[in-house]
Formats: structure tokens, C-alpha cells, sequence
């Protein structure tokens, strides 16, 4: 598997790619559950801006040693703040303004400017606890790869991942999954030998 850094950086160059061929029209048509596509793409976008924030926010300590950790230590306040998790993505949606392809293009090169002067053991404070960033980047390449599947799906404009960046989302997947006893069934259904439940998911 390709180094978590080049993952995530080939994931946003496929997601700016992505959003510079959406009709400005379509933002405001069908997105996600409650968000429109403009907060789907503005939600995503975070994928990116907490990169940019979390590097200026620097710990001591690993407290969240993996990108599966990661997940594992915000399920509960991801089900439990909906809400707000949709209210944010409705603000994001307005930050990208009139013109959400400049905004991502110009927010992506900031963040790989940045990510130039941090190696890979560089220990960050996330929302989950503090993290080595080559584990935080596995988190932001999952999201930057499922939302940007969303996005294909509304807006017809299909994302074109590397395959280092599916690889990594992938596995990341997996990873949640065994780590909360989903991963026999998961195994099963990609193995032709059974099939997952109706809403089954990793997050």
C-alpha cells in the first residue's frame, strides 16, 4: 500500500478535479440525506480544511494510535450529533462561494504546501485525540474517497481515484469493521459466500 501522504494527496487532486467539472447549477439539486450537492461539496471540503487547521495544532503524545481508532472514538458523537454534522456541512456548503472549483483547487494547495514541511510521525491534535499525521491523512483520504463517490452519484460527474487512494479507503474500511465484529460478514459478502445487511456500515 502506497504511503498514507500520497494517498491522500492523489485523493484530493481527484476530488478538485472532480468539483471543477460540476455545473454551478447543480449545486443546489439533490446531494446527500439533507444536504443539497453545494454541502456535500462543502462537507467534503473539510476533508481537506481540518488538515490545514489540525497541522497548527501540535500534541506531545499519540492518544489515537490508527485511523481505525479514529473512527472508533467518534461513533458516539457521530450518532449522537447529526444535527450538527449537517448544519456544518450546510456552512461549509456557503464557504465555498461563487466559485467552489477556485475554492477547493486554491484550499488544496495550500494543504499540500503545508503538508511539505511535516513528516509523517508529526503528532497533530484531532477532534478523536491526538494522532500521528500519516494516520490522520488515512481518515481524510477515506472521506475525500467515500463523499467524492457521493458526489459522482448525485451530480453524474464520477470521481477518478488513484488506486492508491481506493486501496487505502478500502482497507481503512475493513480495518472498522473487524475492529467491531463486522468483519466475518464483511468478509463473507466481498467473497461471494454471503450479502451485508440493509444500512450496513463501517461509520
Amino acid at each position: 500500500m502506497a504511503d498514507s501522504r500520497t494517498a491522500f494527496l492523489t485523493a484530493a487532486t481527484s476530488f478538485v478535479d472532480q468539483v471543477a467539472r460540476i455545473p454551478a447549477d447543480a449545486l443546489t439539486g439533490p446531494g446527500l440525506g439533507e444536504w443539497d450537492l453545494r454541502a456535500l461539496v462543502g462537507h467534503t471540503s473539510r476533508s481537506l480544511v481540518t488538515v490545514e487547521t489540525y497541522l497548527d495544532q501540535p500534541a506531545t503524545e499519540v492518544v489515537v494510535p490508527t485511523a481505525a481508532g479514529y473512527y472508533l472514538a467518534i461513533a458516539d458523537a457521530v450518532a449522537a450529533g447529526g444535527a450538527e454534522i449537517v448544519e456544518r456541512g450546510r456552512q461549509a456548503g456557503l464557504a465555498l462561494g461563487d466559485e467552489p472549483a477556485t475554492y477547493v483547487a486554491e484550499l488544496a494547495d495550500r494543504v499540500r504546501e503545508k503538508l511539505a514541511g511535516h513528516d509523517a510521525a508529526y503528532v497533530l491534535t484531532t477532534i478523536a485525540g491526538s494522532m500521528r499525521l500519516e494516520e490522520y491523512l488515512r481518515t481524510r483520504t477515506f472521506e475525500l474517497v467515500v463523499h467524492g463517490l457521493d458526489i459522482g452519484r448525485a451530480s453524474g460527474m464520477a470521481p477518478a481515484f488513484a488506486q492508491e487512494a481506493l486501496v487505502d479507503a478500502a482497507t481503512l474500511a475493513a480495518e472498522v469493521a473487524a475492529r467491531t465484529e463486522r468483519g466475518p460478514e464483511l468478509l463473507l459478502a466481498v467473497t461471494g459466500r454471503g450479502t451485508l445487511p440493509q444500512g450496513f456500515s463501517v461509520v
